[in-house]
């Protein structure tokens, strides 16, 4: 069946409080009445007005209808969520038909298909009148709550010890007129150990309110890693660079160096190479297979600064003269000049 944008017919913003909905609906019941309109389509349009004001004019209706309307517009086809089968629409917990008064004020009023899915049953007081919400007349009407998201940031050293955080949330409520205000809300939740980025928590009931005794929907806090100055995470494995002297790199070394766990000791292998990775075996990110930590060597060359240290270069020049660190560039380049 097609979806109906009944605020669309109504000629209102879905922002539209109950008396701008008063207005427009009087507007357009005048100018499409039957019995004084001369337009050619006035019944058909009295119809669908009468039937958009029995949902708009209703607190409780019109939150069901934005709630499972949010991702439809007019003349897409739409299915009710599996949560209304046998409910709305199947005559099961809700009853027969719905009885409502007409833009008139009396006498039964036909509903659409897409009405019928939504709301059959739902609004029949004592005697077959259409009941307040509020007045307790009418039957029961369940709906699960709406799932929702927000987007939090997390430290590194967050997603290793998994800390207690809080989270301040405005969050729009509708009161019983149908105007929605925003309140703030905290809540307080765990960050689990070994999150990442793109995952996400998910605190249970604590999305938006259902209806009558529907649960809450659940709250997704989608994660988002922070960067940070020292380590940067791949998976679950965190890399971090060391820089390291040449005679360090050259001769062999054990250094101090830092890990969010704690400082290490790290041998540094004689000979070792700028971009070589010292592995510490599942010191990465925590999980059933916990991520490793590494340690990316780059050789870091004191300043020559002052005769002193000029001469240590010239020294250190001179030990090896015969030693070419572009020696592989020069063998590839001859190499490809041979083959053109």
């Amino acid at each position: 069946m097609e979806f109906k944008d009944y605020y669309e017919t109504m000629g209102v913003e879905k922002s539209a409080t109950p008396e701008d909905i008063k207005r427009a609906h009087r507007k357009l019941a005048r100018k499409y009445h039957p019995d004084v309109s001369k337009e050619k389509n006035a019944e058909a349009r009295f119809k669908e007005l009468a039937e958009a004001y029995e949902v708009l004019k209703d607190p409780e209706k019109r939150a069901a209808y934005d709630r499972l309307g949010a991702d439809y517009k007019a003349g897409q086809e739409f299915q009710p969520p599996p949560q209304w089968a046998g409910r709305a629409g199947a005559g099961g917990d809700f009853g027969g038909g719905f009885n409502g008064g007409g833009v008139g004020g009396g006498g039964d009023q036909d509903h659409s298909a897409f009405f019928e899915s939504l709301f059959k049953g739902m609004g029949r007081g004592r005697g077959g009148q259409s009941g307040s919400p509020h007045q307790g007349t009418h039957e029961a009407f369940n709906m699960h709550g709406q799932d929702q998201h927000a987007k939090i940031d997390i430290t590194l050293e967050d997603a290793y010890a998994g800390p207690t955080r809080t989270l301040q949330l405005r969050v729009p409520i509708e009161d019983a007129e149908g105007r929605v205000q925003v309140q703030n809300r905290t809540i307080e939740f765990v960050v689990p150990k070994g999150i990442r980025a793109g995952q996400h928590i998910r605190l249970a009931a604590q999305g938006g309110p259902g209806m009558g005794q529907g649960s809450p929907g659940d709250l997704y806090l989608d994660v988002s890693v922070l960067p940070h100055p020292l380590y940067r995470a791949d998976g679950r494995d965190v890399y971090m660079d060391l820089p390291v002297t040449p005679w360090e790199a050259a001769l062999g070394a054990e250094v101090e160096a830092p890990t969010p766990t704690g400082r290490v000791e790290v041998k540094v292998p004689a000979g070792s190479q700028a971009g070589r990775k010292l592995r510490l075996k599942g010191r990465g990110l925590p999980g059933n297979l916990p991520g490793d930590f590494y340690f990316v060597l780059h050789i870091t060359l004191p300043p020559a600064e002052g005769d002193t240290a000029k001469k240590a270069y010239t020294d250190l020049h001179n030990a090896f003269s015969s030693f070419s660190p572009r020696a592989e560039i020069d063998r590839v380049h001859n190499t490809l000049e041979a083959q053109a």
